[in-house]
């Protein structure tokens, strides 16, 4: 691969975070043409099921690219919705060895709820340097997230960190234009009673082993029991961005998300469709600049490759002392060995 150089991190900051304000612009103006249209299946790839508006979406994407990426900064794009063995770069032609950056994203996380209008989608984008097939999450640099809002929205979020430095969020109410600061307080609770805290069982596969697992840790924590115990709740937000969003608000306190593990006892093999991938999650480090502690199941950094077909299992805590506690009862829960 081509050396890495200098690179001004905060101008690229910005840049995700104007290629998202593009999308949202156009999956919004696209809304007009009916949830018929936006949710037919556009396509099945090894990656996922590509919808209507997600063609929109990636298209946009790729213009974005071609018009705004400074020449100097050439980068190679892994995407959901990019044909399988399919290379692009920027400049067009450049080959992946000349490149020195490596982005990864999301066009729109959370694609079901947006196209019937039931909830805010995410667009999620992040920048690595290049290292080939050696890319992990571990390597990113550059995150940003932001949010695509229903049709009864006033405003939408906005979410970009620079590791090292911390996270920018403001909140852009539409009718004005008027960009404001937006304060993200993760939750300091040292425990989930009371509060969200959620397994990720969007789909019928997998939905009973996750619940069994649920069930235990609160069990095993002593939070859950026979007579009732403490109320936990479970909010299923079909969205990874969505997720580490209301772990961000502080409207959530934890949220696993470990299909993986399950599809595995399925048979499913582990690389599906039905689960998380390095894109879904590729912006973890903007959490993670804001105090939540976001890893693998094992407790370990998530070391997925960047890449759009793994499997990643994950488990995202508002805070430390909710991942001392909460983290070793889920390992034996799920008989991992101890880190």
């Amino acid at each position: 691969m081509g050396a890495v150089i200098p690179m001004n991190l905060e101008r690229a900051r910005r840049l995700l975070c104007r290629l998202q304000d593009e999308i949202r612009v156009t999956v919004t103006a696209a809304r007009r043409q009916g949830a018929a249209k936006l949710s037919r299946v556009a396509g099945v790839t090894s990656a996922d099921t590509i919808y209507g508006v997600d063609r929109i979406s990636e298209r946009v994407v790729l213009a974005w690219l071609e018009k705004h990426w400074p020449r100097a900064w050439a980068l190679e794009v892994v995407m959901e919705g990019i044909a399988d063995g399919e290379v692009v770069t920027f400049p067009h032609g450049t080959s992946v060895a000349q490149t020195q950056w490596k982005l990864i994203l999301d066009p729109i996380d959370g694609t079901r709820g947006l196209m019937y209008d039931k909830r805010s989608a995410w667009s999620l984008a992040a920048l690595a340097p290049q290292r080939g097939a050696r890319n992990t999450l571990a390597d990113i640099q550059v995150a940003a997230m932001t949010e695509l809002p229903t049709s009864k929205l006033g405003v939408v979020d906005q979410l970009s960190a620079v590791r090292g430095v911390g996270v920018k969020a403001t909140r852009l109410v539409l009718h004005s234009s008027r960009r404001q600061a937006l304060r993200l307080a993760p939750s300091t609770a040292k425990d989930v009673t009371h509060g969200f805290a959620s397994f990720a069982k969007f789909l019928p596969e997998g939905k009973a082993w996750l619940a069994e697992r649920e069930e235990g840790l609160w069990q095993k924590l002593g939070w859950s029991g026979a007579k009732g115990g403490q109320p936990i709740f479970d909010d299923q937000y079909i969205s990874t961005g969505g997720q580490l969003y209301e772990l961000l608000m502080g409207h959530d306190r934890f949220v696993a998300d470990l299909r993986p593990f399950a599809y595995a006892q399925l048979g499913l093999g582990e690389s599906t469709p039905l689960a998380c991938h390095p894109y879904d999650i590729c912006t973890a480090l903007i959490a993670q600049e804001a105090g939540c502690v976001v890893v693998g199941a094992d407790g370990k950094p998530l070391r997925a490759p960047l890449d759009t077909t793994t499997s990643v299992a994950w488990v995202g805590y508002a805070n430390k002392a909710l991942a001392r506690k909460i983290g070793p009862a889920l390992r034996e829960v799920l008989e991992l060995d101890s880190c």
